[in-house]
């Protein structure tokens, strides 16, 4: 997607946790629509660093950069943001068969709710999620 010069992008990092053909999102406090789980990075952090906490304060999931690889980065229309302003967002897809496969995440502070979506679930995402389902979809990943 070409950006304009002038539209302002956001740079987030987002989990991909994987189970029985399903991912894993959120749905944060006040919004309508399903995330993964994500956020910006801190100005000392590199993206993987940010993912592995964020994943841990929405999800409560503990992890290291060592349990994720990137996967793709997804460039769409921010949601809730500024007419014109973009997400830039590195998706980090958790490596099966390590100590992730049996952890539970929960929804914290932060979170209302987890889901495990397909991408039948793709109309309750916003445009980066359905990207990100688009993607997975097409990895074979998820049904």
């Amino acid at each position: 997607m070409s950006l304009p010069a002038d539209a302002p992008t956001l740079r987030v990092s987002a989990l991909l946790l994987v189970r029985d053909r399903r991912v894993l999102m959120v749905r944060a406090r006040q919004r309508d629509v399903l995330y993964l789980p994500g956020g910006k990075a801190e100005a000392h952090e590199t993206d993987v660093e940010a993912v592995v906490r964020e994943a841990f304060e929405e999800t409560g999931l503990q992890l290291t950069a060592a349990d994720v690889d990137e996967f793709a980065v997804v460039t769409e229309p921010a949601h809730g943001q500024a007419p014109g302003t973009m997400v830039a967002m590195t998706l980090f897809l958790v490596r099966p068969g390590g100590p992730l496969d049996s952890a539970t995440p929960v929804a914290s502070a932060e979170v209302d709710e987890v889901e495990w979506v397909t991408s039948a679930d793709r109309d309750r995402c916003p445009p980066a999620g359905i990207e990100t389902i688009r993607l997975l979809t097409q990895a074979g990943l998820i049904d």
